[in-house]
């Protein structure tokens, strides 16, 4: 029993000594310009750890998509990163790049500036449901609850779910809900 309580706490100061491991980290000192912008590597949060061994969430299969580039620089723009990564389920409801040319022109470029950092998170987290539903089982609702506290109509025309009168093409699985591509941009209601 001695033997089993020496192992123990030799174990266990091991692990502590491990755990409080002084890691040197370099910091320049030599800095001439201010910016109140937050450079990516600055920013903190679950979205900017690096993680192989899951399964991929939203915000990764969005980064890895051609398709999606816009997309994920208004998500960059908004600084919106980290809502991606929660654990979910999360259901984003993801336009391509084609769905955002097709907004009139001057739109995105304009609504990527900081000045309107407010006004491009609320139309992105109108793209954005808590749930994990399959393109089938949206047929069931009238309109879906979104992030940015609205409402979204669902529509079935031809057997098929349009949300906010966009089209789902494709449905891909996350690690934490599901991204359904769609064909347009889904603008919240103005009051």
């Amino acid at each position: 029993m001695k033997t089993i309580k020496l192992l123990f706490f030799v174990f266990a100061s091991v692990a502590v000594m491990y755990s409080c491991k002084n890691d040197t980290k370099q910091t320049s000192t030599n800095s001439t310009a201010t910016s109140t912008e937050s450079a990516p590597e600055d920013r903190t949060g679950q979205a900017f750890i690096e993680d192989d061994g899951s399964t991929p969430n939203i915000l990764q299969i969005a980064i890895g998509s051609e398709d999606h580039s816009t997309l994920v620089a208004a998500v960059q723009a908004a600084q919106l990163e980290n809502a991606l990564v929660n654990a979910g389920p999360l259901m984003v409801f993801a336009p391509t790049n084609e769905a955002f040319a097709a907004l009139p022109e001057g739109t995105v470029e304009n609504l990527l500036k900081p000045e309107n950092k407010d006004a491009l998170a609320n139309i992105l987290k109108f793209h954005v449901t808590p749930g994990n539903y399959s393109k089938d089982f949206l047929k069931k609702f009238k309109k879906l609850g979104q992030a940015n506290n609205g409402y979204v109509k669902v529509e079935v025309v031809d057997g098929e779910p349009l949300i906010g009168g966009a089209k789902i093409i494709a449905s891909v699985p996350a690690g934490n809900g599901i991204i359904h591509v769609v064909d347009k941009v889904l603008l919240p209601p103005t009051e």
